[in-house]
């Protein structure tokens, strides 16, 4: 193969897609603008950075993000094979040290043979017909880069706003008020791996008051025209407003939980959960927040253990750009009109780590065997990635939005089951069957991340 695949975006999609094209043979460049260029959410110039939560979602082979890692998992993925090694306590969910992560990730892109490295903003789409274009450069896409996928797909480009949360320092918390446990006891260590700061009716009443009369940041010029938010990664503020219980029966829903040191349910729950490998930070679960940092400091402190709280990080809000993908891209991520284009990651639809690292992957994999005149491959519906994928390029045009993994997404069992749990596990075992089916036919790509071209060997 004299031709060589451009990938632009070194994210998840783009990472995971490098390596993929590169360990079927393929020679790759891939395109960082960062840190010579930043953005409003990233903080260093490691590839495959987590920008908001640390955590990929559940292991649980039941749960479909459980599933969708899995299937990962057999496919061969280097970035679930990265997470898998940088775990941090997280109960039943795959959570990851994230500069143990990205460092990690970039160590292995960088060493193999066939991918070239290149920190530089690509502000054009490189002419497919020179070879395969994955276009992986994120929900943060640089604004003239932005404007040449615009100008390409003759839309407007679909966004939403996506909110961080904010980080304390472990030894910040007042563990004589907040204390260790997982909902139901699903933790992987005795003492719990979560952190939960208990709040009574009373102190939830008046840090709801608090938090809804908060100063929020101002929404920029090109911002204010459609203050729309995706579903999945609300603002604390937003879903607040939504009514004086909302949190309650939201991220602060206390079941599972009871306070040792009352030996009462309390009323509601903040749960923080780690953030790095030494345990020495924690992040507030499904706290995003587009609060200014002065309110943040104020309003976060009236939670009980949090009095004294250092921050390491505020919350921060920002604008996510993504394409029409049911409009423009194939099954196989291929543009509809530039079979040598492909988009992938988060400006193709996807939502979740686990979803744009799935993105990355067959893009990788469609854009090396496009190198070599093959047609392009699309998994089995019954699988998560083939259910995700069929999803972000067949759904109704008309309102769409980036999804995450879920079990409404593949087709119903052949046979009725019972039970929310077993229906799942029923959706699991199915999937990951086929996919093993899906896999005798294609053996080059069953799992062996570390493994390099033949004539590499």
């Amino acid at each position: 193969m004299d031709r060589e695949v451009q990938i632009i975006g070194g994210g998840l999609a783009g990472s995971e897609a490098a390596w993929q094209a590169a360990r079927l043979g393929a020679r790759v460049t891939l395109y960082e603008m960062r840190p010579h260029t930043t953005t409003p959410a990233h903080v260093s110039g490691e590839l495959g950075e987590l920008v908001c939560s640390n955590s990929l979602g559940s292991n649980l082979p039941g749960r479909a993000a459980g599933l969708l890692k899995q299937e990962l998992r057999d496919l061969g993925s280097l970035l679930i094979q990265v997470a898998d090694a940088h775990s941090v306590p997280a109960g039943s969910a795959l959570a990851v040290d994230r500069e143990g992560f990205a460092v990690a990730v970039t160590a292995r892109i960088r060493a193999h043979p066939y991918i070239n490295l290149i920190r530089q903003e690509i502000r054009e789409i490189p002419d497919p017909e020179a070879g395969p274009v994955i276009l992986a450069s994120g929900p943060l896409t640089s604004p003239p880069l932005a404007s040449a996928v615009q100008e390409l797909t003759g839309r407007e480009n679909l966004y939403f706003y996506d909110a961080i949360a904010p980080i304390v320092e472990a030894e910040s918390i007042d563990m004589s008020i907040a204390f260790r446990a997982s909902r139901y006891d699903r933790g992987e260590s005795e003492v719990g791996d979560y952190i939960n700061c208990p709040l009574t009716e009373v102190e939830y009443t008046t840090f709801y008051s608090a938090l809804i009369g908060a100063q929020r940041v101002a929404l920029r010029d090109f911002e204010r025209d459609d203050p729309s938010f995706f579903e999945g990664c609300l603002p604390i503020e937003v879903l607040a407003a939504r009514g004086k219980r909302a949190l309650a029966f939201g991220p602060l829903r206390p079941v599972g939980l009871h306070n040792p040191h009352t030996g009462r349910r309390p009323y509601a729950v903040v749960q923080l959960r780690q953030d790095n490998a030494a345990g020495s930070l924690y992040n507030l679960v499904g706290f995003q927040t587009n609060l200014r940092y002065g309110e943040q400091d104020r309003v976060l402190r009236m939670i009980p253990g949090l009095a004294n709280a250092e921050f390491v990080r505020y919350g921060s809000l920002h604008r996510n750009t993504y394409v029409n993908g049911p409009a423009l891209l194939q099954p196989t991520l291929q543009h509809r009109n530039f079979r040598q284009l492909f988009f992938a990651g988060q400006i193709a639809g996807l939502e979740g780590y686990a979803g744009n690292i799935a993105g990355g992957w067959l893009a990788g994999v469609n854009a090396a065997r496009s190198l070599r005149g093959q047609d392009g491959l699309v998994l089995p519906r019954s699988t998560m990635i083939g259910a995700l994928m069929h999803y972000i390029t067949q759904a109704d045009p008309q309102g769409f939005q980036p999804m995450k993994a879920n079990f409404g997404l593949v087709p119903p069992l052949a046979k009725r089951v019972r039970g929310k749990r077993a229906r799942r596990e029923a959706y699991a075992e199915r999937a990951l069957s086929t996919l093993n089916e899906w896999l005798t036919a294609h053996p080059e790509l069953r799992a062996n991340p570390d493994a390099l071209p033949a004539s590499l060997e």
